[in-house]
């Protein structure tokens, strides 16, 4: 039996696809660690230190759509991994200018068996047309929960909605 065999609807359908997708992420993230020494969401922070060297965690968050204690967090382990240095802004010490060493630059380069790699391979099949409607509906479904509550078909107005 397959998970076609258990009709759930769009939505859970849906959802079901997107954790499916969390979790094929999440493995390959842990196979990342054990063969590269890093996870695929410290690889992504490399590759954008690596694209935008001399940038601010607080514009790191903002690029990744992250916490910026979630990126305080990362940073740390990064260099203390050896991989990331960080020092003060010269125009403005407030700032803290962060930057890949030769170790996090060695990691900076496309490497097979990553997930930007399945990503690349799948967006060259697919093609920019479809590549783009799927990271727009992505997009507006993160925009959606990151907006807080909303109510959908068959769900009780605010007013009467159970508290949780």
């Amino acid at each position: 039996m397959s998970a076609d065999d258990y009709p759930l609807g769009p939505a859970l359908g849906f959802l079901r696809s997107v954790w499916r997708l969390n979790h094929a992420v999440e493995l390959r993230s842990a196979r990342m660690e054990a063969t590269l020494g890093i996870s695929a969401q410290q690889r992504m922070m490399l590759r954008c230190l690596g694209a935008f060297p001399g940038i601010t965690a607080g514009r790191i968050a903002t690029v990744l759509h992250l916490d910026p204690g979630t990126v305080t967090a990362m940073l740390k382990r990064l260099e203390a991994g050896g991989l990331l240095v960080r020092r003060r802004d010269p125009r403005d010490g407030r700032r803290v200018l962060v930057g890949l060493t030769e170790a996090g630059r060695a990691l900076d380069r496309p490497t097979p068996e990553t997930v930007e790699s399945a990503v690349e391979s799948l967006l060259a099949e697919i093609g920019p047309e479809a590549a783009a409607i799927t990271a727009s509906v992505l997009d507006r479904l993160s925009g959606m929960l990151e907006s807080g509550p909303a109510s959908g078909p068959g769900d009780p107005p605010d007013a009467v909605r159970p508290a949780p």
